[in-house]
């Protein structure tokens, strides 16, 4: 990898007068701030500098709103009922967390995101994995809160992988780029679910569901532009793969978004066959000419060592360019800073956060220039451990 002084150089400056900062969330209940401070290109610190709680038994997903503070909070609770939290927190040289408001949800949500209104957050889309459900509430959250709607999806019969594919499980729950559209990736019924937004209310309208593959399982997506046209990247977590897909917009205000199946591609490589069914994939992201997908249990550099999947971009579809080692086991969640510089990797059963180098020229990942771990500890295939990591910039 080549060396890093350009890319420490603007944050050694910053982290005279305070760290870069990251939040995170551990299934055991607690969310963190932490800081990072640089010594050198190839060393720094990690370390948490607050802890709060109060979103529910099982935190699972957090989302920032930079230009507000305010943090969203997802519980993940199995016990048939959770909560969605909201929290402000303190300027970027502090680290406090406030919470200032918390409403009940069906319980068991993995995703949420706010959508909608004249400022595209007017509401909260969540989605529930086993419930199979999508419920929209109005911001802010309140004691008073209840949901807009909830949404329940049904399948005829289990999909190919009936251990995972039982019955429908949306996963995420998020906008295309004009905010018009919600997308709904289900894991469970191998499609993506699309609905039209009504924007003073919040509520959705169907639209016509899009196909994976059989077996996919999509989880979570992403949008990129390419001149006038864009793309939808699909991580499809039960096949471990990244589907690329056209954007076909519709052709007056009364029609629905839609998606066309272009190019389905293994994080493993082309023609690769998976012998450890018990691999999933997690996160996906885009940085620069480069698409990045985690993959949980494949221990491809080692013991408790998982892979992060580095695809190269080129007018859409996407080439198979390595597997970079993550440093951590069950690498739920990842984000890139704003400068595409570094990865933070969370480990959800090592339970560490570990910060990468990124080469922009190979998109491939570097070692650990930090390395955190937060107990406890997960356990193997448990929902426990580290859940959530991102970048307060």
């Amino acid at each position: 990898m080549a060396p890093l002084k350009w890319v420490v150089a603007g944050l050694s400056l910053i982290s005279e007068t305070f760290a870069v900062r990251l939040l995170a969330s551990h299934f055991s209940g607690t969310i963190y701030t932490l800081d990072l401070n640089f010594a050198s290109d190839t060393s720094a610190t990690l370390s948490v500098t607050s802890k709060a709680t109060g979103c529910g038994v099982t935190p699972t997903w957090l989302y920032l709103d930079s230009s507000t503070r305010i943090v969203y909070c997802m519980d993940e609770s199995w016990a048939g009922s959770g909560v969605v939290t909201q929290y402000t927190l303190g300027a970027n040289t502090t680290s406090t967390f406030t919470q200032t408001g918390q409403a009940k949800t069906p319980g068991n949500s993995v995703y949420g995101q706010p959508y909608g209104g004249p400022d595209g957050k007017t509401f909260l889309a969540t989605a529930e994995y086993s419930p199979s459900t999508i419920t929209t509430y109005k911001l802010p959250i309140t004691s008073s809160t209840k949901p807009i709607e909830t949404l329940e999806f049904k399948i005829p019969k289990p999909g190919p992988r009936p251990d995972r594919q039982d019955k429908a499980h949306p996963h995420s729950a998020f906008t295309d780029p004009s905010g018009q559209y919600m997308i709904v990736p289900d894991l469970g019924a191998d499609v993506i679910r699309i609905f039209k937004i009504d924007q003073t209310t919040g509520k959705l309208t169907a639209c016509p569901t899009v196909a994976s593959l059989a077996g996919d399982g999509p989880r979570h997506g992403l949008f990129q532009k390419f001149g006038s046209v864009y793309k939808y990247y699909s991580l499809n977590e039960v096949s471990s793969s990244v589907g690329v897909y056209d954007v076909v917009q519709p052709s007056d205000s009364t029609g629905c978004l839609s998606l066309t199946l272009k190019q389905t591609l293994s994080n493993y490589g082309p023609n690769v066959t998976l012998g450890n069914v018990t691999v999933k994939s997690a996160e996906i992201r885009l940085v620069g000419d480069y698409l990045y997908a985690s993959n949980r249990n494949d221990s491809s550099f080692g013991f408790e060592q998982d892979s992060i999947a580095v695809f190269k971009v080129g007018t859409g579809n996407l080439t198979f360019v390595g597997l970079s080692n993550s440093h951590a086991y069950y690498p739920r969640s990842f984000a890139f800073n704003k400068e595409g510089t570094y990865a933070a990797i969370g480990g959800q059963t090592t339970a560490n956060v570990a910060i990468l180098p990124r080469d922009p020229k190979t998109g491939l990942l570097g070692k650990p220039v930090a390395n955190l771990v937060i107990p406890p500890r997960g356990t193997y295939g448990g929902e426990d451990g580290l859940s959530s990591i991102i970048w307060d910039e």
